[in-house]
């Protein structure tokens, strides 16, 4: 079994003009979301082994959040700039590429990549991941190379709002 968590990174902050799209933060109601749900996945007990997160400023932050709390070492996080603006068939690529050591790895950055991303997998479709919203996928899988809409086993949508 290999298990695929996708964390859209939280609430961030539109308020400083001319700040650069990368190095945007979280608003207050981003950093309360990202440690709820954090919390939530740490209650599920569905800690990854591998948590990978974009460079943006907003999404790094989300993840040393999910790391704190789950106990992950900030240490091993890993920056990749393919998850920054990119692609679906990039990221795929890279999740393909992980240690198949790994049962479950997690990335933490932006849409729409993540919700497309997500859609490539999924049989009925999200529209829309909401900030600090995830999609845990679990696959009848091997090997990272493996994985594929036809093994996906099953999957947990949940976002901040859910069950409130």
């Amino acid at each position: 079994m290999k298990v695929l968590h996708v964390v859209r990174h939280a609430k961030s902050s539109w308020d400083y003009n001319g700040t650069a799209d990368i190095d945007r933060t979280l608003k207050a109601k981003g950093i309360r979301n990202a440690y709820e749900m954090s919390r939530r996945l740490k209650l599920s007990q569905q800690v990854p082994q591998k948590i990978i997160t974009s460079p943006a400023n907003r999404a790094l932050h989300t993840a040393v959040i999910f790391a704190r709390v789950l106990g992950y070492p900030l240490s091993e996080l890993e920056i990749s700039n393919v998850l920054y603006e990119s692609s679906v068939e990039k990221m795929l690529d890279m999740i393909k590429k992980s240690d198949d050591n790994l049962q479950s790895v997690m990335i933490c950055g932006h849409n729409p990549d993540f919700t497309d991303l997500v859609n490539h997998f999924l049989k009925a479709p999200v529209s829309n991941i909401p900030t600090a919203g995830s999609v845990t996928l679990a696959f009848n899988a091997s090997s990272w190379k493996e994985i594929d809409r036809k093994n996906l086993d099953k999957h947990l949508f949940n976002f901040p709002e859910k069950d409130e």
